[in-house]
């Protein structure tokens, strides 16, 4: 604080209104809106750690659809969430953690490609790509 006080104190009034400018971008900068690349990848992870947590109805809710969708076929994709994290665990003895790696982020199309690298239990890793979509503010699995 005191840094502050010695430059205004310094300052002619033409220096101390450049430097209260500054200080007030500075601000404004720090009061910026969140970078949409980093929400769309901590939302991909979010959704693939639960899986891992077992969450299945959670990962298939984070999928985008328009409208309502049949219970029976919410059903079919918890099973299938299911099934691929037991076919991960028979080939790789399952994924044991999931890290981001990139995300690209098309604002205009609010649309985002997110990679994500699966390191499995036999010690292996693999990146993918994830595709997401911005709907409302909130980031989907598309």
């Amino acid at each position: 604080m005191s840094f502050f006080k010695d430059l205004f104190s310094s300052c002619r009034w033409g220096g101390r209104v450049i430097v209260s400018g500054i200080l007030s971008c500075l601000l404004l900068l720090g009061c910026s809106r969140p970078d949409p690349g980093e929400v769309a990848a901590r939302a991909a992870k979010q959704f693939y750690d639960y899986l891992l947590e077992g969450k299945y109805d959670a990962f298939v809710d984070g999928q985008y659809r328009e409208g309502e969708i049949p219970q029976g076929y919410r059903e079919q994709l918890i099973t299938n969430a299911q099934m691929f994290v037991g076919q991960q665990k028979n080939k790789h003895r399952g994924i044991k953690e999931v890290r981001v790696v990139n995300a690209k982020v098309d604002t205009a199309l609010h649309s985002a490609n997110v990679f994500l690298v699966f390191t499995y239990g036999d010690s292996t890793n693999e990146e993918i790509c994830v595709p997401m979509l911005e709907h409302e503010g909130i980031w989907y699995l598309r």
